[in-house]
């Protein structure tokens, strides 16, 4: 794995590629610099001193290694990786834990509540929002890491109810390997998944394959298991519930601030035969959008309608003529899907769009579009390298706040960009769409003076988010709270609300050890 960047290593471009990304990025903008920086060695990195040092009771799994350190500082948010690559690594924690067991988990709590020690739990190390950085305040006499892929086994199988007992630490490929074998699939694929763990999609309450209806991990979560400083807080396997609050919706979005989520029962469903797409192109933005809102109101539930802009489609390589395009597709274990996507693709006809082909089982455009979504990431980290400045953010409002939203953000954001950095580009997607409204997908790109990265970097993204929050939009559809968004998700939700979530972290974590700072800040 990349120590600073995102995913491996390996897959980083080499000379020539960075070069040839660098011509194409010359085209949007002739007068940036465009320098491939090389990460530092990683015996050059700066770590701080350890504050703590492992137990005998738990030194058969705890280590205070300097590369186990080094992997575990970040997430792969654009700061992280900027930092990263200035070999920046102050933040790092005291020690890693790599547990297997739940026994192991359970004294790796109890040391730390009894020493003052923050635990910060780690599945895949991909957050987005400074959700994994030991970023912890001078009360603590240090931060441990609690790396939860070692438990990573899917331990049941429910055939008849369609569900499975997975350990959170399973990576995507790794629990669709073993479900797989068996003739099942989760059918959960973020961004990120090839690096990040059941616990990591569950905790953040990440968003997946399915662009309506099951859009969210939450639909796929039967019960959860979670380990707290208190004890054992387990649901009851059940496909419903009417007993009181649920105690899953604690447990979703607790973004490990609650407790250590190790493992669940989640809904599979049989591996799909039959498949039917369509790439409808559309000469005006809004008549896609309405498009693909008739499509999300029309009960067909398409396992992918995403709506890419102009740029956005271009920069994917989807389409070059200016179009928006609308990505419509279906899949099912059960029956041929001819009617559905001959509907959808009527309703998108219907508002304007194109699709010369018609239906096909698998389109080109939406292969193109699935290779640079899972390579976008990656780009990500190279266009960082060149001294680029390249993020994204994401929210979800009601489509009759949609306009207005989305003009104050192009408009929040290209401002920005030419204060901070001369200018940029800004693209948009729908990443998902429900009924009443669609998730927004925003990239934005510009070139970042050095030195001044994470400056240039805040400022965009502080006009970003008040943006969002002012026009009725939420600070996160998927990418969770974490570190970054907690400004705006302290706006966000009622006062009444933020103080029975602290009274649930007092009584969940009364040391205040579990993450603290991400969701609510713990009790003096």
């Amino acid at each position: 794995r990349s120590y600073w960047g995102w995913g491996w290593a390996d897959k980083f471009p080499d000379g020539a590629a960075l070069r040839g990304l660098a011509e194409r990025v010359r085209l949007f903008f002739q007068q940036a610099e465009l320098v491939p920086r090389a990460a530092l060695p990683p015996e050059q990195l700066r770590l701080p001193r350890l504050r703590i040092e492992p137990p005998p009771a738990l030194a058969g799994f705890c280590t205070s290694d300097r590369d186990a350190r080094i992997a575990h500082t970040y997430g792969k948010s654009y700061r992280d990786q900027v930092r990263g690559l200035r070999g920046d690594f102050a933040a790092a924690p005291d020690l890693v834990a790599l547990p297997k067991t739940e026994d192991q988990i359970a004294s790796v709590l109890e040391w730390c509540g009894a020493n003052d020690v923050a635990a910060i739990p780690f599945g895949g190390g991909t957050s987005v929002v400074g959700g994994v950085e030991a970023a912890i305040p001078p009360r603590y006499s240090g931060a441990l890491s609690l790396d939860l892929r070692g438990l990573d086994r899917v331990l049941e199988l429910d055939p008849v109810s369609r569900a499975a007992r997975i350990q959170a630490g399973a990576t995507g490929p790794v629990l669709e390997e073993q479900l797989a074998a068996h003739g099942f699939t989760l059918r959960h694929f973020p961004q990120s998944v090839e690096c990040s763990t059941l616990g990591g999609w569950i905790a953040p309450r990440a968003g997946g394959h399915y662009a309506t209806l099951y859009t969210h991990i939450d639909d796929l979560v039967e019960s959860t298991r979670m380990l707290t400083p208190r004890g054992v807080l387990e649901s009851r396997r059940l496909p419903a519930s009417g007993a009181g609050p649920n105690p899953d919706r604690l447990v979703l979005g607790s973004e490990g601030a609650l407790g250590v989520i190790t493992e669940a029962w989640m809904r599979v469903t049989p591996r799909p035969r039959f498949r039917a797409g369509a790439t409808v192109a559309f000469a005006d933005f809004g008549n896609a959008v309405a498009a693909a809102r008739d499509v999300a109101q029309s009960g067909l539930h398409p396992s992918n309608c995403r709506l890419l802009d102009a740029t956005e489609a271009m920069m994917n390589g989807v389409s070059h003529d200016g179009s928006s395009v609308l990505l419509l597709a279906f899949e099912s274990a059960d029956h041929a899907l001819d009617p559905w996507i001959s509907r959808a693709l009527a309703i998108a006809q219907g508002h304007g769009g194109a699709c010369p082909e018609g239906p096909v089982a698998k389109s080109e455009s939406a292969g193109g579009w699935r290779k640079a979504f899972l390579e976008a990431p990656y780009l990500q980290s190279a266009l960082i390298s060149l001294g680029m400045l390249a993020d994204t953010f994401e929210t979800a409002c009601t489509w009759q706040r949609l306009d207005e939203l989305h003009a104050a953000v192009l408009d929040a954001v290209t401002e920005a960009l030419r204060r901070a950095c001369g200018g940029g580009i800004v693209s948009t997607r729908f990443t998902h769409v429900y009924p009443d409204g669609p998730a927004p997908y925003y990239t934005f790109l510009a070139p970042a003076r050095a030195g001044a990265e994470l400056e240039q970097w805040a400022e965009v993204k502080q006009a970003a988010a008040d943006a969002v929050l002012a026009h009725g939009g939420t600070i996160t559809h998927h990418h969770a709270v974490g570190r970054i968004h907690r400004p705006w998700y302290d706006r966000e939700r009622a006062g009444p609300f933020a103080a029975a979530l602290r009274a649930a972290k007092s009584a969940l974590d009364p040391h205040g050890i579990l993450n603290p700072g991400v969701l609510i800040d713990p009790a003096d």
